[in-house]
């Protein structure tokens, strides 16, 4: 059985598609839902909250990658 994920065909991404998406880690997300934001630390995307299950919208790590990005 094959469980990838293909990215462009989903709105919705369980925590681990999502740090893979945004090339961070799980707990780099888990760590910004859990604590909140913290100064000098980058701020993680935006979350949907469904009872015990966290998921990101693609179009909401799509603008947090915008967001961060340093233009040099």
């Amino acid at each position: 059985m094959n469980t990838e994920v293909r990215v462009e065909q989903v709105e919705v991404l369980t925590e681990v598609d999502a740090a893979k998406y945004i090339g961070m880690s799980r707990s780099f997300l888990n760590a910004d839902r859990s604590n909140g934001h913290r100064k000098k630390r980058t701020k993680g995307p935006a979350f949907l909250k469904l009872g015990r299950c966290v998921r990101y919208r693609k179009d909401d790590l799509d603008e947090w990658l915008k967001i961060n990005r340093v233009a040099r």
